[in-house]
């Protein structure tokens, strides 16, 4: 790092609906382009924050982490004040820290929760659509929970992958890739008219948790078997799994730095 700069540790909560994912993108709204231009306006100077993860457009964050350097001193409390004056109501710093000088949101994160959200009743309110997945079939709440099981830990997740363009080109790091350990994989029924996934694990690839989502909804509908998922993680085929759940009901919930328990 170099000399008289500070390195910054910052946890983001944001409502993910109308900017076009974490990334900067030459023309749309994204969180770390809003950053970027917050920390701009505030300090003058104009860092590119790397985020622990890309979450795509429209996924919500509970607890994004970004890390950035500044060399103008200013002290974390006056910096998160700062931010949440300038930042756009749908995004708030909700904690700012000086970190050490080799902390990377991405590079040091060693864990990651999720969660994501299913409306079950009959009307889902305009104040909680843009929060959640309203399938318009009925679930099974035993079958979730017990198809969840069967994702629990260290596989070539493959098929909960995002199609890749590139894949192709390169085969011999496929498997590797993909390979992830999952800690913790439950459904909750939160009220009467919500379930909750919640999932932990070492990392997760592009659209991973949204296609483990859709595949249980699979199941919870009756389309598959609980047991169908141990099938469909082995054949490393993402057209073996369910559809992609839509990126409304999930939220970034935790990072982790610590070895993972």
């Amino acid at each position: 790092m170099a000399t008289g700069m500070q390195n910054w540790r910052v946890t983001l909560s944001y409502d993910g609906t109308d900017f076009a994912g974490w990334q900067v993108q030459p023309g749309l709204r994204t969180i770390q382009g809003e950053l970027q231009q917050a920390l701009g306006r505030i300090t003058g100077e104009s860092p590119l924050p790397q985020g622990s993860g890309r979450t795509d457009a429209g996924v919500h964050a509970l607890a994004q982490v970004a890390s950035f350097q500044l060399r103008v001193p200013i002290p974390p409390e006056n910096l998160a004040r700062a931010l949440n004056q300038t930042l756009p109501t749908a995004i708030r710093a909700i904690s700012t820290v000086h970190a050490l000088d080799d902390f990377h949101a991405r590079h040091s994160a060693r864990g990651k929760a999720y969660e994501y959200r299913i409306f079950t009743g009959d009307v889902c309110s305009p104040f909680l659509a843009r929060y959640c997945w309203e399938p318009p079939w009925q679930l099974n709440l035993g079958d979730l929970q017990q198809a969840a099981k069967f994702a629990l830990g260290q596989h070539d997740f493959t098929s909960f992958r995002a199609v890749d363009p590139d894949l192709s080109q390169r085969n011999a790091q496929v498997e590797t890739d993909s390979v992830r350990e999952i800690f913790h994989s439950e459904w909750e029924q939160a009220g009467p008219e919500m379930l909750v996934y919640h999932v932990r694990g070492n990392g997760f690839l592009h659209h991973m948790v949204r296609n483990l989502v859709g595949t249980f909804v699979d199941v919870g509908r009756g389309f598959q078997t609980p047991e169908s998922i141990v099938r469909i993680i082995a054949t490393k085929n993402r057209a073996a799994a369910g559809p992609t759940a839509p990126a409304a009901g999930l939220f970034l919930k935790q990072v982790e730095y610590g070895e993972p328990s």
